[in-house]
Parts: structure tokens; sequence; C-alpha cells
């Protein structure tokens, strides 16, 4: 075991990125992920972990969920990849029950295969409505780190080394009406917006905030976009987090845990309006791999899989239920925890320092819990775990961070 950890470090050292080696040896992360089962990751050496990353919420129904991985097989058997050229059955279905499940009159989807390419579809699908092209953005939003989604990101250590991005983008403050309503015009293409900032650090939006957007959107006669790729399907305890707020998009961006953790899929799904100028040229947009028949089974067999099981209401439920036990935590560390905030098992952990955070993640991982930092803001602690977890094991998870707190408080003074 010790031979291939060290064979696989050396290969991350001086072949793949040594600085995100180095990272998780600092981090206490110098070991194998070998095997997954349900809410669970075994290392190579046969520790288990509740996984509390979850994928950055790739994992709602867990690892290796049976019907996926199934659904999954049965299509390996018959057609993997599409010849592009025929009619794909799983991908007319898909493309039916993203229609079906989706908020507002969202009828036409186009399926790739990450957020990011999500992402780009559906800037290039807002910008081509009205041949406009201002896009509105958010201050420390995450919408991806390919070109185009990386300049509706806005977060500048990111953004800055690959200048010039897009043209025409500005970003304006999350949650301020009157920032947005100063930066809106007749030539603004799209305002994008995550319902709920996940890397910018688990921020939920005032209440009224997206009701606002949507009118400001409908006056001007703008594409609201939302991307929902880390709040969609359940995590909220909601199927999309904008059902909370009552509003519905002009295209909603998914992925990660559309593909059930099993296969990579992402897909933008937008009205029949807007839909009408890919219609009109329909190589207009396109990809290789984007909608294959595997990817696409798996995305069926995972909406099946959280209507069947009711999983948006368990995330509602377990959701409560470890934020009210995280709550409790920041009353008994108030010198450590700062902030405990989310909606359904999307959930973070703000600290006083980001050092509490980087300490308490090491500390966790000694005790088999998986966590990690949201990506904008590293005071804050992500936890998504799936939407299929027990309360004895959320018992568990709030008895390793009571335990890892103490340690972090030891540390500190």
């Amino acid at each position: 075991m010790g031979r291939v950890i060290e064979e696989t470090i050396s290969n991350y050292e001086n072949h793949l990125n040594s600085g995100m080696a180095k990272l998780f040896k600092f981090m206490g992360l110098d070991t194998l992920e070998w095997k997954g089962e349900g809410v669970y990751v075994q290392d190579i050496e046969g520790k288990n972990y509740i996984d509390c990353l979850g994928g950055y919420g790739t994992f709602s129904l867990g690892h290796r969920p049976k019907e996926v991985v199934e659904a999954v097989k049965e299509q390996l058997d018959l057609m993997p990849l599409s010849s592009k050229i025929l009619f794909n059955q799983a991908l007319g279905g898909l493309a039916k029950r993203l229609a079906q499940i989706s908020p507002g009159d969202l009828k036409y989807s186009f399926i790739c295969n990450s957020g990011t390419e999500a992402v780009e579809g559906a800037i290039k699908l807002a910008r081509m409505w009205k041949g406009r092209s201002h896009i509105i953005s958010t201050v420390n939003s995450f919408h991806g780190k390919s070109l185009g989604a990386l300049s509706v990101t806005g977060r500048d250590p990111f953004r800055k080394p690959f200048k010039p991005l897009l043209p025409d983008v500005e970003h304006v403050p999350f949650g301020d009406v009157a920032a947005l309503l100063s930066t809106i015009n007749h030539n603004t293409a799209a305002v994008i917006l995550e319902p709920i900032q996940g890397e910018g650090g688990i921020n939920l939006p005032p209440k009224d905030y997206l009701r606002s957007v949507r009118e400001a959107c409908d006056i001007y006669g703008v594409a609201l976009i939302l991307d929902e790729v880390q709040t969609g399907l359940g995590r909220t305890g909601k199927m999309f987090a904008c059902e909370h707020y009552g509003i519905s998009p002009d295209i909603l961006v998914t992925a990660k845990a559309l593909g059930g953790g099993v296969m990579p899929i992402g897909a933008f799904t937008a009205t029949e309006e807007l839909w009408e100028v890919f219609n009109e040229n329909p190589f207009i947009h396109t990809s290789t791999f984007g909608g294959n028949p595997l990817a696409c089974r798996a995305a069926l067999a995972t909406i099946k899989k959280i209507e069947d099981d009711n999983l948006i209401d368990r995330a509602k439920e377990m959701g409560n239920y470890l934020l009210e036990g995280l709550t409790g935590l920041a009353y008994k560390y108030p010198d450590i925890i700062e902030d405990v905030r989310g909606k359904g098992l999307m959930i973070g952990v703000e600290f006083i320092h980001e050092s509490y955070g980087g300490a308490l993640i090491s500390y966790l991982v000694e005790e088999g819990i998986l966590a990690a930092y949201t990506l904008n803001k590293q005071k804050v602690i992500r936890l998504e775990p799936p939407l299929i977890i027990r309360k004895e094991e959320i018992d568990k998870i709030l008895e390793s961070f009571d335990r890892s707190l103490d340690k972090v408080i030891e540390l500190a003074s």
C-alpha cells in the first residue's frame, strides 16, 4: 500500500500538479481514495470517511448508487457514445424530463459534459436572443473556469491572469438590488446568478432579492440565467433553489448531481421564446460528447431516484438537523465560529480566521470526515453530504466537529 501511495504522490508532483500535491500533503490528505459506497469514501488502507464535501454537490445520491450504475451498465452493452447522425432515445428522453422537472416555462435543453460548458452555452444563447452583449454577474460568484464562464465569475484571482476576457461584463454585489438597477439597461443581454452563492461562501440572498431581479429583467427584456450547478436537483430542499423564492429563470443551468455521481453531464434549459434562435440554426451550438447515451441514462436514473425516494424532502429534513447541530456548536465556540448558514444540505460554517478552517479540515480528516473550503472564501467550510445521509451519520459529524474544534482552540491558544 505504501508503495502505491508514494508512487501516486510522485506522479502528482512530477506529472500533474506539484502545487496541489504540496497542499494535500500539508493538510494531511496524503492517502488515496480507493472505493466509494453510499455516504462513505474508503482509502487504500481501508479507512472510511463520511463524505461531507460530496464532490462539491456531485454525489447527491451517494457513491455508486445502484440504480444509476445499473442504467449505465445496461447502456454500455448497447451503445456508449452517439453516432450524432441518428436520433438518440436517451437524449430525447432526458430533454423531456428536464422540461418536466424545471420551474416555469422552461422547455428546451442542450446536454453537455460539465457545468462550465453549460454556462458557456447559456451565455451564447442569451447573447444571440436579441443580439445584445452586455452581461451582469455578481461579485464572488463562481460559474466555471473556461474563458466565457470565467468572464462572468466574480473572483479576480482567477480572472486576472487570463485578461482580456469577454468584453461588456460587469459584476455587482450579490443581494444588492440598487446596484443591479443602476447597471441593467436595454443593451443588457443577461443577468447570471447563483440563487445561493456556493463558492462565494454559501451566501443566501435577501428575501425579495431574486424576485426583484426577475422583475428588472422583465422590464428591460433581459434573459435571467440561474446557475443551479451546485444548488440544483434537491440539494437545498427544493428541486431547484429558485423555487424557494418563487421565481423561474429564462435559462437554467444544471450539472454536478445530474449524473448521479457516476457520469459527467451538464445541461442548460430555456424557454421556447429564447430557444427559437437555436432552432433556426440547429448546428450553431454542438458537442461531440455532449448528450451521449451513457450520461443521459445516468441522468434519467438520477432524476427517477430523487423522485422515487423523496430525497428533496429528505434533504430539507436532514439539512435542518445538521444546521441546528452546527448552530449549537457556533454558540459553544464563539471565538472560533463566526456564522453558520445554508439551506437543505448546502451549509457553510464561517470562521473568525481562515487558519481555523484549515486546521479544522485536517482534524476532521483524522476523525474520518471529508470537508473543504469554499473556493472564493476560505474562511468558510462547506458541508454538502449526500442527500441519503442519516441522522446517526450526522450525529457522528457533529461529534467529530466538536472534538476537532477543541483541538483548534488548543492550537490557537
